[in-house]
């Protein structure tokens, strides 16, 4: 059993500079179009934690070389995907929701399982693509075992991603190496996510695929090779918003070095939403600078297409001087845990005042009290816990050690930022 992890306590405003390691979505996809390329690739401030582990080991399994040189990874040439392999996707959806469309292509049965959250999240909607498409999979979830042939003929598949993004970006990155490409047509409710299919597709494109994105709902990418490229991954921006956060709640001032000015991630969007909850923002040469007002506004937000930053929002909510509403999130069910679910019984549990809607959370600000923040082995529910720990003497989080989802050395880093 993890001990509790006692969230430091804000003696005064938090004043600091926090260098965040590299994008998870970033990291994944690249390493993924790098072993699905003609002569590999290498990735430069890449992310090391679980998932991105989870990812190389995932592609060494299908007989993908991968090794670190210094501060790269390097993703060598081969001859081909192949099985027999295991791939153990943990609890990361980018190796659950993109291996297995590469993995169609491999030479050799190959077998997907995780952990046993993992199992309890939807997958038919890519597997099921993936049948039309010609494959033969044996399950509907985790696990699942997956025929391959070689080869896949693609052509147009008709999904509901409605629960998540990933869907429709693990067939696109795929889908060059398909014999007649792929066409993936959404129906349904919106796709949520949509930045993380806009990331997709860019890198796509930076890896000299021709992909048409014109037509809403509508994906088209062309059959040809994907090129040898160097990439340079981000910082990522979502698991920087805590320690935005920080100068937030405490009215301090935190900046984030090497923020890009032209991003697809989620993650910038957080800063209109401080701004809009009262906070300063400022992006120079440096990065990004966040400064707290004396006492956060309440928001009302549709976070649709952001809905990672739920929790980190959630949190600066129960700080605010008025209710706020965050809208637009239902798939937050299907994550690593019920997130709708969670953030209400967490706050509610430190004395709180939160509400689940049909597509979302109503916030409204209450004396909080120390207590035991539960993770659920979430590592954004987690950091959500650290920050109101920030400004709520006693707060313990269960277990802080599912940030090395994405964050390895998190408790260290937010120490740091504190001294």
């Amino acid at each position: 059993m993890n001990q509790p992890w006692a969230a430091p306590f804000a003696t005064g405003p938090v004043h600091a500079t926090v260098a965040v390691p590299g994008s998870k979505s970033i990291t994944n996809r690249a390493l993924l179009l790098a072993a699905l390329s003609d002569g590999g690739g290498t990735l430069t401030g890449a992310l090391r934690s679980r998932d991105s582990q989870l990812m190389c080991d995932a592609l060494r399994a299908l007989g993908v070389p991968v090794t670190d040189d210094g501060d790269q990874v390097v993703v060598g040439a081969h001859a081909g995907l192949r099985g027999p392999a295991l791939v153990d996707c943990g609890l990361a959806g980018t190796v659950m929701r993109f291996v297995p469309p590469a993995a169609a292509i491999a030479d050799g049965e190959v077998r997907f399982d995780g952990d046993p959250r993992a199992r309890e999240r939807p997958m038919s909607t890519v597997l099921d693509a993936l049948r039309a498409l010609g494959a033969v999979i044996d399950g509907d979830g985790l696990p699942f075992t997956l025929h391959g042939k070689g080869r896949v003929a693609g052509g147009t598949v008709t999904i509901d991603a409605s629960a998540s993004s990933q869907f429709v970006s693990g067939l696109l990155l795929a889908g060059a190496r398909y014999d007649a490409g792929l066409t993936v047509q959404h129906v349904g409710k919106p796709v949520p996510s949509l930045p993380h299919i806009d990331m997709t597709v860019r890198m796509l494109r930076e890896a000299g695929v021709t992909v048409a994105d014109d037509e809403p709902n509508t994906w088209h990418v062309e059959p040809g090779p994907i090129a040898y490229r160097d990439w340079v991954v981000e910082p990522d921006l979502s698991n920087a918003t805590p320690f935005l956060a920080a100068a937030a709640a405490t009215g301090g001032s935190v900046t984030v070095p090497g923020w890009p000015t032209d991003t697809t991630q989620p993650g910038d969007v957080f800063r209109e939403i401080a701004t809009r909850m009262g906070c300063t923002v400022e992006r120079d040469g440096s990065g990004l600078t966040v400064t707290g007002p004396d006492q956060l506004s309440g928001i009302d937000f549709d976070l649709h297409d952001v809905g990672e930053l739920t929790p980190t929002v959630a949190a600066l909510a129960v700080l605010a001087d008025g209710p706020s509403v965050l809208r637009g999130i239902a798939h937050l069910r299907g994550h690593e845990t019920d997130r709708l679910a969670a953030l209400a019984a967490e706050i509610n549990a430190l004395g709180g005042h939160a509400t689940e809607t049909e597509d979302g959370l109503e916030i409204t600000p209450k004396p909080l009290h120390a207590g035991l923040w539960k993770a659920y082995e979430d590592h954004r529910m987690a950091t959500a816990g650290a920050i109101v720990g920030l400004m709520v003497p006693g707060v313990e989080v269960d277990d802080i050690g599912t940030t090395s989802k994405t964050l390895p050395d998190f408790p260290a880093m937010w120490a740091g930022m504190l001294q």
